[in-house]
């Protein structure tokens, strides 16, 4: 393939990847989104085996070994991943790219045809030492991100005595190995300080995520999206692929931008968030058993039914405990069933609700929960003074007073969804532990709050089939009077 024909597919890709993120803007077209995406992709793949910086069958047979590997990596990925895990899959794909960048960026050092000289030469070791930089941090932060999401390392955030002097030490020594990486003017003494530099920044990725608590993860998974996205661009440099960078810049700008919204949500800013320290008991409260907390007033599965029957406005706040439990196909049959009685149920959707940016639609999605009663926070917080009935579904953090009413709390000035000033909230919990930012939560002890206590999918199936025993009773009734 010709090179003009390869920059207009480059060019098609682009477009195509543009689309994709627009799509992926709003629940309706998130599908549409995701098929240019996909498109764009396997024209920029097509492109660059075809192009002429590809030659010989040996390399042929080479890229697709790697392709049908990939391939069915992807394939058994897909099939086992559960809607709950994808927060973790989406922190383990980053660190591919930061991988891929790091390898990238040694091959393109060590292989002799890539070897300029005078002002080239600083400047194509200037952009290798950029992409293995980003790309290690990158990798090394991914990993502990899959860890703290998955439970495999604990969401409590790692605060040594002198973590932000580590850090600026880390960064001096980067700036340091970065300077005599570019000096240097043979290629043992190159990776010499190549290798140190990795080590460096693999370390620096593992305690920036480290010293993130639990309750900042959305922000940590939006803000290793930019960074995978600058590590693509930084290999695109290296490569002299346009794509490429066009590609990671998109990613990253995006990335960056919803990790600002993301600290805009959470009342929080971008370097505080780095530093670390906010959520420092990671949700790791021992629970309360229900019955000793005072002040604290339990529900039947009965009564929320009879609560949720004769409700003419009820709002549905799902959090990470309905995503744990598996509850979203149960609270879309209770939906159902409360919608074709003419009560009108909506969800109020929290930006930072779950362990990433967008995880409640995901699954309300999933659930097939129709896309119009689904409202973000700014369009429904108004309107909880005229709502009988809020529904809390393992949330903790994003419906908690505290944000508003106590000046000295950890999550002050937090934006919150305001349930506690409808009629009668209703908090579906397993006990009373805190949530991942580690406080106390009054809404449990105000007057009008109701807590329904157990695992949220066995505590809403019994609802359910409450719900439907007394719609049959009622049926059944109006067809006895008839």
């Amino acid at each position: 393939m010709s090179q003009g024909l390869v920059t207009m597919a480059y060019i098609g890709a682009t477009i195509l990847f543009i689309l994709s993120l627009g799509g992926l803007s709003h629940q309706e077209t998130a599908r549409r989104g995701n098929l240019y995406g996909m498109v764009g992709m396997a024209i920029a793949i097509l492109a660059t085996i075809l192009s002429e910086a590809v030659t010989g069958i040996g390399a042929y047979v080479w890229i697709v070994i790697a392709m049908i590997i990939g391939a069915i990596g992807g394939v058994q990925v897909a099939q086992q991943v559960k809607m709950t895990q994808m927060p973790e899959l989406v922190a383990i794909l980053h660190s591919f790219v930061g991988l891929a960048a790091v390898l990238v960026g040694y091959t393109n050092f060590i292989a002799p045809e890539t070897h300029p000289t005078g002002v080239e030469k600083t400047i194509h070791d200037i952009e290798t030492y950029l992409g293995v930089l980003i790309g290690a941090v990158t990798f090394s932060g991914s990993v502990i991100a899959f860890g703290k999401l998955s439970g495999r390392i604990s969401s409590k955030p790692l605060l040594l005595p002198a973590r932000h002097w580590l850090n600026l030490g880390l960064l001096i020594l980067a700036i340091w190995l970065g300077k005599a990486f570019v000096g240097s003017e043979s290629m043992g003494g190159g990776l010499f300080y190549l290798f140190l530099m990795t080590v460096v920044a693999l370390g620096f990725g593992v305690h920036m995520v480290m010293t993130i608590g639990g309750a900042d993860m959305p922000v940590v998974i939006s803000m290793l999206n930019s960074y995978s996205g600058w590590a693509a661009a930084a290999t695109g440099f290296m490569l002299a692929n346009d794509l490429l960078i066009v590609t990671g810049a998109l990613v990253g700008s995006s990335g960056a931008i919803l990790s600002y919204i993301m600290c805009r949500a959470m009342n929080r800013n971008f370097i505080s968030v780095i530093m670390g320290g906010f959520g420092t008991e990671g949700g790791g409260a021992t629970a309360t058993a229900p019955g000793d907390a005072q002040g604290v007033v339990a529900i039947t599965a009965e009564e929320t039914a009879h609560l949720l029957e004769t409700a003419k406005n009820i709002t549905i706040i799902p959090g990470y405990g309905m995503a744990v439990a598996h509850a979203q196909h149960t609270v879309y049959e209770i939906t159902k069933l409360l919608r074709e009685q003419n009560i009108n149920v909506r969800f109020a959707i929290h930006p930072v609700a779950g362990r990433m940016p967008g995880h409640m639609n995901v699954l309300l999605a999933e659930a097939k929960v129709p896309y119009d009663i689904v409202l973000e926070m700014d369009e429904i917080n108004q309107d909880f003074p005229r709502t009988d009935v809020a529904v809390v579904i393992g949330a903790n953090d994003i419906v908690n007073p505290s944000a508003q009413e106590i000046p000295d709390s950890p999550i002050a000035g937090m934006p919150v969804l305001e349930v506690w000033k409808a009629k009668t909230t209703i908090v579906l919990k397993r006990g009373m532990a805190t949530g991942y930012a580690g406080v106390d939560n009054p809404l449990f002890y105000k007057e009008n709050t109701r807590m329904l206590f157990g695992d949220a999918k066995d505590s809403l199936d019994t609802v359910l089939s409450h719900l439907h025993k007394d719609t049959q009773e009622t049926a059944s009734y109006r067809a006895a009077a008839h």
